[in-house]
């Protein structure tokens, strides 16, 4: 069977009556998405890059003659590959040499291929480990606050996002009560880091409603709340979630209503949390009535799900949008003490969960496959930085941030080389990085289309697309593995990136170190022998690549994934957890010693700089809001045919709540200008009847394009948002802390702006 492999999930190549490849959805998919059906039609777009290309006055001047000030304002050259592989070695050599491998930043970053061989980031960054070793960058975009945060409060198991949640079979068996703080946002659980071939979380989230799961979802948007029976949708102002939860906390506290023994037996530091509950600590009682007036969520309303949520066995699941926000840490340490309080923790299908149905594989009960990647070797350099600090990296050389206890020092950046990812996409404050991207002497980008920061770039060179090579592709969170079979050839003068570089190892003297003496066709046979070491039940490789498959546990009803909880939970001192006390850690002696101002030894509610409650709310009285888009994952395929038809008037949409929008005049489909001090982006206002007042959603992934006025066409809310971190612990990205003012657009859309 001829498959192609995306994080949309496998699609069949089929070919029309012309004998044009197309692709056809999986059929062992029971929900397959229709984003990927237009991967194809990427290939011979206007805005891809077909030759490597070098800025004109970086060739012509050499790196320190502007220091980049022409950078995104200037034309490209053509050059041959022979002459761009020389170009980079040369410049490798002389950073190295003349200010040391720290001043090189590997940022690559994002979700280039479903593949384990070609995989973007394993490729770049296992060729300059070769060349001396780099500044790197640690956690992610997506769950940058709570992956630090949990390896304190539930030990270093628990980093990853999927490992918190109860298993979907164990849900839909065993939980009365499924409350859900920012919902469940189903266009999201088309996703897989991997890939997958079998989207079942919509079915699973059914099969719960169908066996009489109560379902209530807290959100600013009822869209977030899952259609169906069994539905109770309950608006909150944005970044107030904790301090309902922290209301919930109270009543069952004030009404002894909590299970002392789990907390006694398995937890550590509830004391303190209590006296700050009730007020010792501040004076100020945490109860219903509190919450309700930061939150506007009715003080019965949070006294009754309060008192379901220890009456039912329940289930509380929190969102990952939630701690990409100030103080983002706090609503999922919250919660955690919310579900301890309640004593259901560690019951099958109780507890706590993180991000069901963020992407495809959290709570899925299958078997994971742990397997091999394309290795990328040592790094000798010690310096790194938390992935959502590069404006500060760039800004700031010599200069220090306090991260999870430690004190990083920022290198002196004189070249980046960004794979297989987009920045000017995922950053904030895309205006500053603007700024900071023209500070480094060399700017290397690879990449497929015109992003904007291959527009940043001093030398670019082109990559293939996914469909135009082969490879494995494996999610560890999911039990799917596919030999993704090249579609097509890639154009002419366009390489893979592994291909491209052999050749920049070749001029450094690193080539066999860095291929191995390996064909494509070895290393793909390689990694695939790695996951038969671990799991002997696979077919052999030509079988596995005959069939385009393989499953773990295919045809049998696998077990579901081990409840770490559920061990720990009936004997916490033969099964402890890896935190200082063993026990979950209500409040953290560690994190208090740290003695950072942003976050204390306990949950809390601590009030953001940018919310719907702020003196600044005034001023810009919108709280901006940027999920992940229903039509393209992050900013891939924004030329893809799903992507383009959701726009309106070439626009990107943004969603309003009609008194709102009769507020600013405005009607749907009207062009918009959201602004703040940051910038200003145009939009193409939506009406939703179920969004909350004074709450704006504009997704994220529209493609970064100011005019020359500064004003972005690209509706990228990223223009808007800041760069402020959630906390010191983590610094990770808060873009859901964000108040902008909007108004009717009079100007000319994005079609009247084509480059």
């Amino acid at each position: 069977m001829h498959l192609f492999a995306t994080h949309f999930g496998i699609y069949e190549v089929g070919f029309d009556a012309n004998g044009k490849p197309r692709l056809l959805p999986f059929r062992y998919d029971p929900d397959p998405s229709e984003i990927g059906l237009g991967y194809l039609d990427l290939a011979d777009h206007r805005e891809r890059i077909r030759v490597p290309m070098v800025r004109r006055s970086w060739l012509e001047n050499g790196p320190l003659a502007g220091t980049g000030v022409g950078r995104g304002r200037e034309e490209f050259v053509a050059v041959g590959w022979d002459a761009v592989a020389g170009l980079i070695a040369d410049e490798l050599r002389r950073v190295r040499s003349t200010h040391g491998n720290q001043a090189i930043f590997g940022g690559s970053y994002g979700w280039a291929s479903a593949g384990r061989f070609h995989h973007a980031q394993s490729q770049l960054k296992r060729l300059l480990n070769l060349a001396g070793g780099f500044t790197s960058s640690v956690n992610s975009y997506s769950y940058g606050a709570a992956g630090v945060l949990l390896p304190h409060i539930l030990g270093r198991d628990y980093k990853d996002a999927c490992d918190t949640a109860p298993s979907w079979s164990d849900i839909a068996e065993n939980c009365e009560l499924l409350v859900g703080f920012g919902g469940f946002r189903l266009t999201n659980a088309q996703v897989e880091a991997g890939g997958t071939g079998s989207h079942r979380s919509v079915e699973w989230l059914r099969r719960c409603q169908e066996r009489g799961v109560r379902i209530v979802v807290f959100s600013p948007a009822a869209g977030d709340a899952p259609l169906g029976q069994n539905v109770r949708h309950v608006s909150i102002r944005p970044n107030t979630d904790a301090a309902v939860m922290l209301g919930m906390c109270h009543r069952l506290l004030t009404e002894g209503l909590f299970d002392y023994e789990f907390l006694n037996h398995c937890t550590t530091g509830f004391g303190e949390f209590e006296s700050y509950l009730i007020g010792e600590t501040d004076g100020i009682a945490k109860d219903a009535a509190w919450a309700s007036a930061i939150s506007g969520v009715p003080a019965e309303t949070i006294i009754g799900i309060a008192e379901d949520l220890h009456d039912h066995r329940s289930l509380i699941n929190v969102a990952w949008a939630l701690q990409r926000a100030r103080f983002g840490e706090q609503p999922f340490w919250t919660a955690i003490a919310l579900a301890s309080m309640a004593g259901h923790v560690g019951r099958k299908g109780c507890g706590f969960a993180f991000g069901l149905t963020a992407v495809n594989a959290v709570g899925q009960p299958v078997r994971r496959l742990k397997g091999p990647a394309f290795e990328q070797g040592m790094n000798p350099v010690r310096h790194f930085i938390p992935v959502a600090r590069i404006t500060e990296l760039l800004e700031n050389p010599g200069g220090r941030i306090e991260y999870d206890g430690q004190t990083l020092e920022l290198p002196d950046i004189r070249l980046v080389w960004w794979a297989g990812g987009n920045p000017f996409h995922h950053h904030q404050d895309l205006n500053r990085l603007v700024e900071v991207f023209r500070r480094p002497e060399t700017v290397i980008v690879t990449e497929n289309m015109w992003t904007a920061t291959a527009k940043m770039a001093d030398i670019v060179l082109p990559s293939a697309f996914p469909f135009e090579r082969d490879d494995v592709a494996a999610s560890s969170r999911d039990n799917w593995l596919v030999y993704s079979r090249r579609v097509m050839e890639p154009p002419e003068g366009v390489l893979a990136d592994h291909e491209a570089y052999c050749l920049i190892a070749d001029r450094l003297g690193c080539r066999e170190a860095f291929d191995e003496n390996r064909c494509v066709d070895d290393w793909l046979a390689h990694i695939y022998e790695g996951y038969r070491q671990r799991y002997p039940e696979l077919p052999d490789f030509q079988a596995f690549r005959s069939r385009g498959f393989a499953i773990l546990d295919e045809g049998e009803d696998a077990p579901a994934p081990a409840d770490h909880f559920r061990r720990f939970r009936n004997n916490p001192d033969r099964s402890p957890l890896k935190t200082p006390s063993g026990r979950i850690e209500i409040t953290s002696s560690t994190i208090g010693e740290f003695g950072y101002p942003d976050i204390g030894s306990h949950p809390a509610w601590r009030e953001p700089e940018e919310w719907l409650g702020a003196p600044l709310a005034s001023q810009h009285r919108f709280h901006l809001l940027s999920p992940q888009p229903a039509h393209r994952l992050h900013g891939q395929l924004e030329y893809g045919p799903a992507s383009q038809s959701a726009k309106l008037k070439g626009c990107e949409r943004f969603m309003l709540s009609a008194g709102d929008a009769k507020g600013l005049a405005v009607g749907d489909g009207d062009l918009c200008e959201l602004y703040n001090d940051r910038g200003r982006t145009i939009a193409a206002v939506t009406i939703d009847a179920g969004l909350m007042p004074g709450v704006a959603v504009l997704p994220t992934g529209g493609w970064f394009h100011p005019d020359g006025d500064g004003i972005d066409h690209g509706g990228n809310p990223n223009t808007l948002t800041p760069i402020t971190a959630a906390s010191r612990l983590s610094q990770a990205t808060a873009p859901n802390s964000c108040l902008v003012s909007i108004r009717a657009w009079r100007g000319s859309g994005p079609e009247q702006h084509e480059d």
